[in-house]
């Protein structure tokens, strides 16, 4: 999966970012929230950089993953702050602006290399975001909302999961939202 979606050119990427904030900016959910995370694009993966547009517009604060021991933390971005590099070198803000916990965002945008309709995902197998998420496994309903990001070929019919995996409630690609929520029920 990982490799499909690196061979994708610059133009299917910059297509598919279209098509996916095009998508996401139709969810009621996405139009009432005021605190979204994201994630800055490496290997591949789909960039959020127009949905990050689209909100700075509608006036709503940006988060950004950074790496906290085994955690995630997600830190404030204002409009050209400054960048640093973790040590898997994935960009980053830099340690002055403040940050959240997940359970105080209202969505957080992730990443993932496969995905399947159920609302499982395949990370890149730090676990990273499984345990910054694992209060979701207990209050499902309560916030974040998780929302993956992907392309359409990263789709695949059915994900192994294991206990600590937390799913998602939408997946967004460039053609399409699905709603998994009814996982949940």
């Amino acid at each position: 999966m990982r490799k499909r979606r690196r061979n994708l050119s610059s133009s299917q990427q910059r297509i598919a970012a279209l098509g996916a904030s095009r998508e996401l900016a139709k969810l009621p959910v996405f139009k009432l929230a005021s605190n979204i995370a994201l994630y800055f694009a490496n290997d591949g993966e789909l960039s959020p950089h127009l949905i990050a547009q689209l909100a700075r517009m509608k006036k709503k604060r940006l988060f950004y993953p950074v790496l906290q021991r085994k955690t995630l933390l997600f830190r404030d971005f204002p409009r050209y702050a400054g960048l640093g590099l973790n040590r898997y070198g994935i960009a980053e803000p830099l340690p002055r602006y403040k940050a959240l916990a997940a359970q105080q965002l209202d969505i957080i945008i992730v990443p993932l290399v496969a995905f399947d309709r159920s609302g499982n995902r395949l990370g890149m197998g730090g676990g990273y975001y499984d345990r910054s998420l694992a209060f979701k496994a207990r209050t499902p309903f309560n916030k974040p909302l998780l929302i993956g990001l992907a392309h359409s070929v990263q789709e695949t019919p059915v994900l192994s999961v294991d206990n600590w995996d937390i799913g998602l409630d939408y997946l967004v690609t460039e053609k399409e939202v699905i709603n998994c929520k009814k996982r949940l029920c």
